[in-house]
C-alpha cells in the first residue's frame, strides 16, 4: 500500500518521500491508520519490518495536529523552556535502540517543528537535563534513566498523550517490569498506548490487558517467525573448534558485513582477540563498553570499515544496520525467541540474508527448541577434517536439504574419525607391588 493512502498529512508524507519510501511495509499499512484513529494497539512483527516508522509517523501527526500544550515545566527542577511539555514517551530496552528511535523521529518529524530528545544510562545526565530544560514534545528513553530523572524532578510525564512500549518482550526479559509499572502509574490514564513486540509471550498479553484499552491486535507474521528470505544452516562442531571454524568461515564465505553473536561479554572479547590474531578486522559491543566506544564501533560497522561485529544479545537488540549479509550464532541462544531476534538482523526489508549457527554437543537441546518454534528443520552443513563435528541427535528433526550440492564451500571433505586417546597404564595392586619387591630383593641377593 502507498503511504499517501494511509491518512498521513503533508509534513509526514514529505519526510517519507524525502527518504525515498513509497510503499508501506505490512506492519505499517496495518497499524498507521488505526493509530491515527486514536486506538490503542498491540503490534507483533518480526524484527526489521519497519515497526519504528509504524508508530513514529502517526504519533508525529497527532502531536502536530493538536498543537503544543500550554506552557508547562519539564519537572519540579525544570523550566518551561519555550512552552513545550512532554506529550509522547517512547520506552525502549537499550541505549542503541533508543538512539535509533530518536533518529527516526528526527527523520520523519523534520517538517513538523516538533522537538524531541533521548535519554539513556551509561553516560552523564548533564547534557540530557539541558535538553529537557529547553522543552521537548517527544521523549525517547530507557526505563532506568527516565525513572531516575523523574525521581530527581527533571522529567514530568503528567502531560503525556501517547505512551509507547517498543520491544516490550525484551524489556521484560531484562527485568524492567517494575520500572515500567512505576512509569505507567505516573502517566495519565486517558492516553493512547501502543505496544510493539517481536514476540508475544503470555506476559506481554497480560500487560497489554492491564495497560491498553480495547486494543487493536495486529500480527503481520507468525510470532517468532524468521523472515522467509533468510537462509538458515547449522554446523555441528566441538566447542574448542569453534574459533577455527569461525575464522575459516569468515575468510571463505562471509560478505561485507558479518554480525557474530556471543552469549557473554567475556566470550565476545575472546572471539575478537582470536579473529584479530588471524588477521580479520573485528570489534565487540556489549554492556562493559563505554557508550562512546559502542557508538564509534557501530559507525565503523555501518560504513564498511569494520567487516565483523561481535555482539551480545542485549547490545545488538534494535541494531539498525543495512545490508548485513551474514549472522553467525557462535553460541546457541538459551531461548528460541532470541534466535529469531538474532537472525532478524539480516534479510531486512525484504532482502535476502544468511544465518549460520555453531552447535556444540552441549547445545543440541537449544537447537531442538528453535526448530520446534520456527516449525522447520535447519539444514546441516558439513565441515573439514580439522574440526570433527558432533552428530545431530537422533530425536532432532532431520533436514531434507542436505546433499552434495548443498554442502558448504568451506570444505566438502568427510570428517575423519577422531583418534582414540591412549589409555593410561593401570596401577598395580598392593599384592603385586609386594611380590615385585620380593623378586627384586631375591635377584639382588643372587647377584651378590
Amino acid at each position: 500500500m502507498q503511504f499517501d493512502h494511509l491518512g498521513l498529512l503533508e509534513p509526514m508524507l514529505r519526510a517519507v518521500q524525502a527518504e525515498g519510501y513509497e510503499v508501506a511495509t505490512p506492519i505499517q499499512a496495518a497499524t498507521i491508520p488505526r493509530i491515527i484513529e486514536g486506538r490503542d494497539l498491540i503490534g507483533c512483527a518480526q524484527t526489521g519490518t519497519g515497526k519504528t516508522a509504524a508508530f513514529a509517523l502517526p504519533t508525529l501527526q497527532r502531536l502536530w495536529t493538536n498543537g503544543p500544550q500550554s506552557p508547562k515545566p519539564t519537572g519540579r527542577r525544570g523550566r518551561a523552556g519555550d512552552g513545550r511539555a512532554i506529550r509522547a514517551l517512547i520506552l525502549s530496552p537499550t541505549r542503541e535502540l533508543a538512539i535509533q528511535i530518536s533518529e527516526s523521529f528526527s527523520t520523519y518529524g523534520r517538517f513538523t517543528g516538533l522537538h524531541h530528545t533521548v535519554v539513556y544510562g551509561g553516560v552523564s545526565q548533564n547534557s540530557q537535563v539541558r535538553a529537557l530544560r529547553r522543552g521537548v514534545d517527544i521523549l525517547v528513553a530507557t526505563p532506568g534513566r527516565v525513572l531516575d530523572l523523574m525521581t530527581q524532578g527533571y522529567v514530568d510525564v503528567s502531560g503525556v498523550e501517547v505512551l509507547i512500549f517498543d520491544e516490550a518482550d525484551r524489556m521484560l526479559d531484562m527485568g524492567f517490569i517494575h520500572d515500567l509499572r512505576r512509569i505507567a502509574s505516573k502517566v495519565p490514564s486517558r492516553r493512547q498506548t501502543l505496544m510493539f513486540s517481536a514476540t508475544m509471550p503470555d506476559a506481554i498479553r497480560q500487560l497489554a490487558a492491564e495497560w491498553l484499552r480495547d486494543p487493536v491486535h495486529v500480527q503481520v507474521a507468525a510470532a517468532a517467525a524468521p523472515a522467509d528470505k533468510i537462509e538458515q544452516s547449522v554446523y555441528f562442531v566441538e566447542p574448542k573448534q569453534k574459533p577455527l571454524l569461525l575464522a575459516r568461515f569468515i575468510n571463505q564465505k562471509a560478505g561485507v558485513r558479518t554480525l557474530v553473536f556471543s552469549r557473554t561479554k567475556h566470550g565476545a572479547d575472546k572471539i575478537v582477540r582470536h579473529l584479530l590474531r588471524g588477521g580479520i578486522q573485528a570489534a565487540a559491543i556489549h554492556g562493559n563498553k563505554s557508550q562512546a566506544t559502542r557508538q564509534r564501533v557501530l559507525e565503523q560497522f555501518k560504513s564498511d570499515r569494520l567487516p565483523v561485529l561481535v555482539a551480545t544479545d542485549v547490545a545488538a537488540r534494535g541494531l539498525d544496520v543495512d545490508d548485513i549479509s551474514h549472522v553467525i550464532n557462535y553460541d546457541m541462544p538459551l531461548d528460541p525467541e532470541t534466535y529469531v531476534h538474532r537472525i532478524g538482523r539480516t534479510g531486512r526489508a525484504g532482502a535476502s540474508g544468511i544465518a549460520v549457527s555453531f552447535c556444540g554437543r552441549d547445545e543440541h537441546a537449544q537447537l531442538r527448541l528453535i526448530e520446534r518454534l520456527i516449525r522447520r528443520s535447519i539444514a546441516v552443513e558439513q565441515q573439514g577434517h580439522e574440526s570433527p563435528p558432533s552428530k545431530r541427535p537422533q530425536h532432532a528433526p532431520h533436514s531434507t536439504a542436505q546433499s552434495a550440492g548443498n554442502q558448504s564451500p568451506v570444505s566438502s571433505a568427510t570428517p575423519a574419525a577422531t583418534p582414540k586417546r591412549p589409555q593410561p597404564a593401570r596401577r598395580k595392586s598392593q599384592r603385586q607391588r609386594v611380590r615385585s619387591k620380593s623378586r627384586w630383593a631375591a635377584q639382588r641377593a643372587r647377584g651378590k
